[in-house]
């Protein structure tokens, strides 16, 4: 049983608190409103449920998530998370995020950025390019053949073991999509990113389908730069 800390308990952190109790594990919730806040979910999540700040949250998990605005990652606590585990769901949206110079010229990527602020940590990027509602919806037992794979990216592979085995307990198989700095393969707007586990994706008429590893890897090939998107 591994201790899950989640910073931001939105879609995909409480999606992800959802599966990770139904897996036997426990998760450490916070957000930036404050633990009373969160008293519903951990209410609905049980008994290995409860509510803490983000440094709390951070300092509680064996393996910790960052799930909040782009924005404001620069407000996660760092001293707590060094030496862990990070996975990164976050995506970069620049009418909500504002202009970031180094993601607009692709000079870096989200999830680098998060390294650099964590620079002992070790992050993987994981969950960012899938509907909160799919990923809870698509989870199956291992060895299921209708069973969805989640690409991760990072530059320590022991951390991608471990991330690899919790997405495996969570009900997925995993694809190396490589180092950090190819997380931009299934960043917004690419080939990889909604596509692999939706019908009909960014329409109101979408629904799950199953993504498994070899069409992951598929549009994983397929991405393209935005910059090379616009020629």
């Amino acid at each position: 049983m591994t201790t899950i800390g989640l910073i931001g308990a939105g879609h995909i952190g409480s999606t992800v608190a959802r599966l990770a109790v139904a897996a036997g594990h426990d998760v450490v919730l916070s957000n930036s409103r404050g633990p009373e806040t969160l008293s519903d979910l951990v209410a609905e999540l049980g008994d290995h449920a409860r509510a803490a700040t983000a440094a709390e949250a951070a300092a509680a998990g064996d393996v910790v998530v960052v799930t909040i605005p782009l924005k404001s990652y620069r407000e996660v606590p760092v001293e707590p998370l060094r030496g862990k585990i990070v996975i990164d769901t976050n995506n970069y949206y620049p009418q909500r995020d504002g202009h970031v110079a180094e993601l607009d010229d692709e000079s870096t990527t989200v999830s680098e950025l998060l390294q650099a602020h964590l620079p002992e940590s070790h992050v993987v990027k994981a969950f960012n390019n899938i509907y909160f509602e799919h990923l809870l919806g698509l989870a199956r037992p291992s060895g299921s053949e209708d069973r969805s794979a989640l690409a991760i990216a990072g530059d320590d592979e022991g951390a991608k073991k471990t991330v690899a085995d919790l997405l495996d307990d969570l009900g997925y198989d995993t694809v190396d999509a490589g180092p950090l700095a190819e997380g931009w393969r299934y960043q917004r707007d690419t080939a990889a990113y909604g596509t692999p586990y939706t019908e009909g994706w960014g329409t109101a008429d979408m629904k799950a389908r199953t993504g498994d590893a070899d069409r992951v890897r598929e549009l994983l090939g397929q991405a393209k730069r935005y910059r090379d998107m616009q020629d």
